[in-house]
């Protein structure tokens, strides 16, 4: 195992350090318990987001911490859910006063943490709204969910909620954006490599060179086949088309496309793969208004991409559009 660590106990606290000397005008960093929260927060009225998960998925969650989108987010170890004792300090830290809504992709370990520190939030007198995310249609159960997992997706129902609390939406309106989000977005993933966490040395999972795993997560769990390499147009079209068939895309359909980059994959190679998707878009007579192409939602080194698809009405392209200021997404300020 060759990474640029020093002590792979280490690997979380000084990154998360390094990542809050390096965006001190975005967000500070409560280093125990550990969260990162948007600079100035509490903001005066505005409803707060918080979200969080296993760290391995950078910029997944912190780096959407910021005008726009979160406004917080609570990074566990690798691959690893974030503790009760994290989640409520930074949920009681960004309250105005307007409520917080949590932010959670249905992983078993997120889904019971953040539901208990819910909870502890409430007997605080914080009024939490819990969204799931659990946008990927590979697989309906796995190893570490029941249901489908959420990947890919939970970056636009960050941004798109977070557009909602910034313009001054109250608590219910911001959750029924999200969950809105939620239910119209899916997503499909691809791994050409397996990915080692720090502290157990070995990748997650074995391909040999002339093989693909369809159907990945985020945390290096094996996908729903493995199959021989194919072209990168042939690779797309096995990703898109379950999230096509999911959504019910048809002529007419407004939507976005998100080609998601797992951590080991040039840029180059993630918009040949955007390119085989516009084009499938194209021939269902559907219109591709807005984009989004990169790492965003990664799984450390892994070698591979996903492909979402979320249906657009005008609410979620003004909402899209709107400013956001953050490490990782930034534009209109």
């Amino acid at each position: 195992m060759k990474k640029l660590i020093n002590d792979p106990r280490a690997v979380v606290d000084e990154s998360v350090e390094g990542f809050g000397m390096a965006h001190a005008d975005i967000v500070d960093v409560h280093p125990e318990p550990k969260y990162v929260i948007r600079k100035g927060a509490p903001v005066a009225g505005k409803v707060a987001l918080v979200s969080g998960g296993g760290s391995g998925h950078e910029p997944l969650h912190a780096g959407f911490v910021g005008l726009g989108m979160l406004d917080a987010a609570v990074p566990g170890a690798v691959f690893t859910s974030p503790t009760p004792d994290q989640i409520i300090p930074a949920t009681v830290a960004v309250d105005s006063g307007a409520g917080v809504v949590h932010i959670v992709k249905n992983y078993t370990g997120d889904v019971l943490n953040f539901e208990t520190a819910a909870e502890m939030a409430q007997a605080e007198g914080v009024h939490v709204r819990s969204v799931l995310v659990n946008d990927d249609v590979a697989v309906e159960d796995s190893l570490y969910t029941a249901g489908r997992r959420g990947v890919g997706g939970t970056v636009l129902v960050e941004k798109i909620a977070g557009a909602a609390a910034e313009r001054g939406d109250g608590l219910e309106a911001v959750a029924a954006i999200a969950e809105r989000v939620a239910a119209n977005v899916r997503t499909m993933g691809v791994a050409l490599s397996g990915c080692t966490v720090p502290h157990a040395g070995t990748p997650s999972f074995e391909l040999a060179e002339d093989e693909i795993e369809i159907g990945i997560g985020i945390h290096g769990e094996p996908g729903r086949h493995r199959i021989a390499m194919e072209s990168a147009d042939a690779i797309t079209d096995r990703l898109l088309e379950p999230v096509l068939e999911d959504l019910s895309i048809s002529s007419g359909d407004r939507v976005l496309l998100f080609v998601n980059g797992m951590g080991g994959t040039p840029q180059s190679e993630l918009y040949i793969v955007y390119r085989r998707a516009a084009q499938v878009l194209a021939e269902r007579g559907a219109s591709v208004e807005r984009s989004l192409v990169g790492n965003y939602v990664t799984s450390l080194e892994m070698q591979g991409c996903s492909v979402s698809v979320l249906r657009l009405d005008d609410e979620f392209v003004r909402l899209w559009d709107a400013p956001v200021h953050t490490a990782a997404l930034r534009w209109g300020v």
